[in-house]
């Protein structure tokens, strides 16, 4: 692990589902990651069918951007086809994805794991026969009844739980200079610690299953 710690990474994957029916949905978090780091960096994002998604390459950075367009069940296929062909390894990829069980607001920015019950890490974990692999998990707060995720995942946030979201995403963002040069614990640092304030407040759970 401590080797691990000053690896840059070379690709940052967000999850979601493609379509226009789904873009401002909770499950669509990492989209919105990417899109807003694509802009930071001036990465222009186009399709690439080869890697099943739309992907960018920061030049100077030498990072890729990917959104995977296979559904959130398949992203794996996305992004074991950019990963191979590029020879990135699962120690140098960071997913960003929603994540149930932190409200709204709030980041966790770790390494390896389980998957929590989240089909895209699932099917990544699969294609990259490892979870050892980093994460930076958006809060999206969870409906408070399992039965009910799938359908609260697939639905637009509400305005104050968006506005939250945005400003994690915001601050995530802020962790980019220290990812670029691998300083992963200071990265951590900034992108765990919780806001001073929330306009949201949601029930969280540990029971996850979208």
């Amino acid at each position: 692990m401590t080797s691990l710690m000053q690896v840059k990474p070379r690709l940052i994957v967000g999850l979601g589902n493609p379509g226009a029916e789904y873009a401002e949905t909770r499950h669509n978090a990492g989209f919105w990651f990417c899109q807003r780091l694509a802009a930071h960096l001036g990465v222009s994002l186009s399709r690439e069918s080869r890697f099943h998604g739309i992907a960018g390459l920061a030049r100077g950075q030498g990072v890729w951007l990917l959104l995977p367009q296979t559904f959130m069940n398949r992203s794996g296929q996305s992004v074991g086809a950019l990963a191979r062909f590029h020879k990135v390894t699962p120690g140098e990829i960071l997913v960003v994805h929603d994540e149930l069980d932190i409200p709204p607001g709030q980041l966790r920015l770790k390494f390896g794991g389980g998957v929590g019950g989240h089909n895209g890490l699932k099917d990544i974990s699969a294609h990259l026969g490892t979870q050892d692999y980093w994460r930076l998990r958006v809060g999206i707060g969870h409906p408070g009844v399992r039965d009910e995720v799938v359908n609260y995942v697939l639905k637009p946030p509400r305005q104050e739980e968006r506005r939250d979201i945005d400003d994690a995403i915001e601050r995530g963002i802020e962790t980019w200079p220290l990812l670029e040069k691998a300083d992963w614990n200071a990265a951590m640092k900034l992108a765990n610690t919780k806001p001073m304030a929330s306009g949201a407040t949601l029930k969280t759970s540990k029971e996850t299953s979208a």
